[in-house]
Order: C-alpha cells, then sequence, then structure tokens
C-alpha cells in the first residue's frame, strides 16, 4: 500500500497533517490552504475503464486516490454512493459541444456535488472522534444552500452562513434561510469578499479558540476532491479515442470548480485546454496575460453574483500548483511558472452585456437554457473557439452549467420571456418562513455573535 497522502499549507509554516485533520481544521492555522503533498495518477487503462462505471463509482475510484490509508474503502463506497444519487446530463448543443448540467442535485447546484460528499466525510470523522464542530461559510449563491442542506440536521455539527444581503437571488436565499435548526444565516450590507473576509480572520483569531471551528468554503480540501470527480465522468462518456484531449470551459469566482478541474488534468486527465471564464471581476485574466495580480476591491456585481469575487481564495492553490507561492492576501511571493499556465490555461472576462446575449443567441439558435454563469462559460468557450483556429466541430468541449435556470427566474424571465420549470428541490420554497439575523460589516460585530451565540 502506497504511503497516505499527506496535506501542506500554501503557507508553508506548518507541518503537512492528514486528511482528517485537514479536513476538519478547513484552513491551516498558518492561513494557507491545504493541498496534498504528491497529486496521484491516473493510468491510461484506469481511465478507460470509466467508461464502464457509474458516476459514484468513478467517485470511489478518484477520492480513494487521495484517501487511501485514511479511510476504508466500505465506508468510501458507501459515502459517495449516499452523495451522488442524482443524474449529471451531458446536453449536446452542437457538433461535439455539450453543456455539463451540474444543477440536478437537491439545491439545484453545483455545490452539491462537493457538499454532500464533504459533509458526509466530516460526520464520519467526527462520530469517530466524537466532537463538534462549528462551520464558518461565506456565500455569493449556491455555497450556502448546498452546505446548509448538506449539513442540515446533523445533531454534532453547527453551521453559520454569511452572505451580501443584496447580491444574492431570493430563491437563493430563501434556500439557506427556510431549514432552521442547526443552519444559523447572516445577511451583511457587504460584499461576498467581506464575508469572506470576516471568516477568514476568525479562523486567524486566538480569541476564539474556544470554538471548534472549521469551514465548508472552497477553501476546505474536503470541497476540492470531489470537484475532480465530474471532469472525468464527463471525458468518460464522451471520448471516442483513448487518448483525446477535452476543452473545458469553467465559470470560475472563488476557483474552487476550476481548481478541481487543473487537479484532473494533473492526475492525467486528457485536457487541451482549460478556459477560465470570469464575469466582470477579471483579476485572473489580467494576472495570467501579465504575470501581476491586482484584486478588485470592491468587487463588481454582476448578474453572475455567485461570481462576485474580486479576490479568489483557491488562487493561492493554483499558484501554487504552477510553483508558485501567494499569500491568504494575494501578495505573490514566488512567481508562478507563467509560460506553463499560459500553455494550459486560457482566460477571458465575460460582460453582463454579453452574458445576457449568449443566454438569448443559445436558446434562440439551439433551444437550450442557460443561466448567467453558464452562460459566461459557454461565452468563454466561444471565445476561445474563435481564437484557436485548430478547434473543428470535431473538437470534443465541454462548458459546465453550475446552477438551475429557475434560481434566476428575473433574469431569464426579462431575457427569454420563460420562466423555467422549478425543479423538485426548488418547489414550495416560497411559502415557507425564513430565519435569518442581519449584522453590521465588521469584525468585532461578528466575533461577539459567535461568542455569545455557541
Amino acid at each position: 500500500m502506497p504511503e497516505p497522502i499527506l496535506y501542506y499549507s500554501t503557507n508553508g509554516k506548518i507541518p503537512p497533517v492528514s486528511f482528517q485533520q485537514a479536513l476538519l481544521k478547513g484552513i491551516a492555522p498558518d492561513g494557507g490552504l491545504f493541498m496534498p503533498d504528491h497529486i496521484p495518477s491516473v493510468d491510461d487503462l484506469s481511465l478507460q475503464d470509466y467508461k464502464n462505471l457509474l458516476y459514484h463509482e468513478i467517485a470511489f475510484d478518484v477520492s480513494r486516490r487521495f484517501l487511501e490509508g485514511q479511510i476504508p474503502d466500505r465506508d468510501l463506497m458507501k459515502i459517495v454512493k449516499d452523495s451522488y444519487n442524482y443524474p449529471v446530463p451531458l446536453e449536446n448543443v452542437t457538433g461535439r459541444k455539450y453543456i455539463m448540467r451540474l444543477d440536478q442535485g437537491p439545491t439545484a447546484s453545483f455545490k452539491d456535488f462537493a457538499a454532500r460528499m464533504m459533509g458526509r466525510l466530516m460526520n464520519y470523522y467526527l462520530q469517530i472522534e466524537n466532537r463538534k464542530l462549528l462551520i464558518l461559510t461565506a456565500t455569493s449563491g449556491d455555497t450556502g444552500s448546498a452546505v446548509a442542506n448538506a449539513f442540515y440536521g446533523l445533531e454534532n455539527v453547527q453551521i453559520v452562513i454569511l452572505f451580501p444581503k443584496a447580491e444574492v437571488t431570493d430563491r437563493q436565499r430563501k434556500q439557506m434561510t427556510t431549514l432552521g435548526k442547526n443552519i444559523h444565516v447572516l445577511a451583511l450590507d457587504a460584499k461576498f469578499d467581506d464575508c469572506q473576509a470576516l471568516v477568514k480572520r476568525s479562523f486567524a483569531d486566538p480569541g476564539l479558540n474556544s470554538l471548534p471551528l472549521s469551514s465548508a468554503n472552497s477553501i476546505n480540501i474536503g470541497r476540492l476532491i470531489p470537484q475532480i470527480i465530474y471532469y472525468f465522468y464527463a471525458w468518460s462518456r464522451l471520448y471516442l479515442s483513448p487518448l483525446e484531449k477535452m476543452i473545458f470551459s469553467v465559470p470560475s469566482g472563488n476557483f474552487g470548480d476550476m481548481m478541481g478541474g487543473c487537479l484532473a488534468m494533473k492526475m492525467g486527465l486528457p485536457v487541451g485546454k482549460f478556459v477560465i471564464a470570469t464575469n466582470e471581476n477579471d483579476e485572473f485574466p489580467q494576472y495570467l496575460y501579465s504575470g501581476s495580480y491586482r484584486k478588485i476591491e470592491p468587487s463588481k456585481n454582476c448578474i453572475s453574483s455567485a461570481m462576485n469575487v474580486g479576490h479568489p481564495s483557491n488562487l493561492a492553490r493554483l499558484v501554487d500548483l504552477y510553483g508558485g507561492n501567494m499569500d491568504e492576501k494575494g501578495n505573490i511571493l514566488k512567481p508562478a511558472d507563467m509560460k506553463l499556465m499560459q500553455q494550459e490555461l486560457y482566460s477571458v472576462s465575460i460582460s453582463d452585456e454579453l452574458t445576457r446575449k449568449t443566454i438569448k443567441e443559445t436558446y434562440d439558435t439551439y433551444g437550450v437554457i442557460l443561466e448567467p454563469h453558464g452562460a459566461v462559460g459557454w461565452a468563454g468557450l466561444m471565445n476561445y473557439c474563435r481564437s484557436d483556429q485548430s478547434i473543428t466541430t470535431d473538437t470534443l468541449c465541454v462548458s459546465l452549467e453550475t446552477a438551475h435556470p429557475a434560481k434566476f427566474p428575473q433574469e431569464i424571465m426579462k431575457i427569454l420571456s420563460i420562466d423555467p420549470i422549478l425543479p423538485e428541490s426548488l418547489r414550495d420554497i416560497e411559502a415557507k418562513p425564513e430565519f435569518f439575523e442581519q449584522i453590521p460589516n465588521n469584525y468585532p460585530d461578528f466575533r461577539k455573535y459567535l461568542l455569545e451565540s455557541f
């Protein structure tokens, strides 16, 4: 049996820890993010075998490579089978270009893929250790509802969710605020980056050491590993030859989804290019082509609200993956291999105007309904295809749709004059009572809330 993978901090100031420790801690004590000390590979034979496996079976094989020696196979199989009991449609749009719809889970968002598996892994280890956790999560839309759903009713976990009250839709908010029990929701007159900064500051505050804090944002390695899986699944269902390379387009905000894809590529998934499509918060496209990184403060409020991030936390992981070092404040202490990054990644910023135009044209031309985030991804893919002369109708491309169109009814109605059919998870939510508090956007008030409430 190979040595278990250990997890180091991107800030490099603490010894590596086990997956269990990294998962339950969330963020490293030195403020960095946990990364595997080596990336396991998937050989060509295993890749081809995935064609005959169900989603949860691929999930088992991929995640086992990171968790071998840290959780028995039978327990891991039980966790993935329970986590993934819904479809993952690959919808053909034109030629060999597809939309991967990651919106069929219990909260109609791609965040379900990570939150459900992470929640079950956390619960598994907490039962072994017989202890409780207080999980802090910032959300720009879909993370909060997915985390709330994944942890709802668990006796050994309390969840605190912070969200910018003016930048989520009514349906996104109600998916978080209608639960109660162990789900505590805080609205702030703030940006997502402000909410995320409060969460990060809490972890670094020695005055909160009495609280068993952890995170369920994509800064947690337990969110990242499940997001590797669907890239392997998409390739396994669509490839025509064993080494055929696929182009992926990923609408990106806090960069957890994109980071999962990059790890899949480094594990051996045949990828021709990753298209990283952002909204008007274009700090990453600017960085990729200039090598100079500048946060956007405050972040811009776009209709793809879950991507309104002016400084993606997972960018520290991406820089680390390419041999550099970025601290939690966005300072680059060691340059990444920008030449390799530019070779493997392509990035473009998509305006709100182009997002709306893409929704309209994609529906009119192909009969496909995209929501704003998926439209950013599709527009990014179209932009890349126009820029590369080698792309043909036979080139295999997949763009990620990260939320169900019914989560954004006002925008879809405005553009298409269509009210998207509600998925099961969103039905009856309008009539449910809401439970949430409003707090000021400052750390002393948030700290006081934590100490008095827990």
